[in-house]
């Protein structure tokens, strides 16, 4: 049995994020246009007397661990058994993001798991465990749709974006319970599998922005950023980005963000890249 092994965990954009209805299971179902970053956490599983999970790198949580491991929910979600690894995840992707990174972490656990032949991994039902997870396992640009089951490969146009991650953290459990109590006015009609005129924007922005002073402020001064083709809010929140046609105006811009917002985090990152 291989002694090691590595993946990359992308995060990923929300491009549109629609609330389509609301189910009777208590979940939502969703339409998101998402397409992954060059930006990674970094997994590595090592053969070890028994198993183990320790988190690592910046947006790591103090005691490198999190109460609420989804690499945990991985076994007992799909009832398989915990091999003798030590996984070691290293978080350079900010959590309570919107940016995935729980869920990409999983799929790449999931692709270890592949690759230490775990049986029939692909009958299972990767959405019982995080709505994106299903789209971390394909690994490729997607229109989602119903509760993250439904990944229908798109492609989206080549931008460069302005990632922000506001002090304001968000949990999706939360935000999703505050969906509840909005109305939703979304036309079933629309709700395709082809990409449409009505597909933009974010429906989590309309209620950030009357909790969130500092989302509302930042969500503004990114539309105003020279050059802006649109920006938004990624996934459930708080993370906010603004695209671009160049890197070089990305860059500049991020050259403005930092010198009004010097103590929040910001990172230059793009779509369309080219990865293992």
């Amino acid at each position: 049995m291989q002694a090691s092994f590595k993946e990359l965990s992308p995060a990923k954009i929300n491009l549109f994020l629609k609330i389509v209805s609301k189910r009777d299971d208590g979940y939502h179902n969703i339409r998101s246009g998402v397409t992954l970053i060059n930006l990674f956490d970094e997994i590595t599983a090592e053969k070890d007397v028994k198993f183990s999970v320790k988190y690592t790198g910046e947006f790591s949580s103090e005691k490198n661990r999190f109460k609420d491991c989804i690499v945990e929910k991985i076994f007992s979600k799909l009832d398989i058994k915990k091999p003798n690894y030590a996984f070691t995840i290293k978080k350079n992707i900010p959590i309570m993001s919107g940016l995935g990174s729980a869920s990409s972490n999983a799929a790449a656990v999931i692709r270890i798991l592949q690759k230490l032949n775990y049986l029939d991994l692909k009958k299972k039902n990767f959405a019982t465990i995080g709505a994106d997870v299903p789209f971390f396992i394909n690994n490729y640009d997607s229109l989602i749709r119903e509760i993250g089951n439904i990944t229908i490969r798109k492609s989206f146009p080549k931008y460069f974006f302005l990632l922000i991650k506001p002090i304001h953290n968000c949990s999706t459990k939360e935000m999703y319970n505050q969906i509840n109590s909005v109305k939703l006015d979304f036309d079933p009609s629309l709700d395709t599998d082809e990409i449409n005129e009505n597909d933009n924007g974010n429906d989590f922005e309309s209620i950030l922005e009357k909790q969130s002073n500092e989302i509302n402020s930042l969500l503004k001064f990114m539309k105003s950023l020279p050059d802006t083709i649109f920006a938004r809010l990624t996934g459930s929140g708080s993370s906010i980005f603004a695209a671009f046609e160049s890197k070089k105006i990305a860059e500049e811009s991020l050259s403005i963000f930092n010198m009004r917002y010097p103590m929040i985090w910001a990172k230059v990152v793009e779509n369309n890249f080219i990865h293992n």
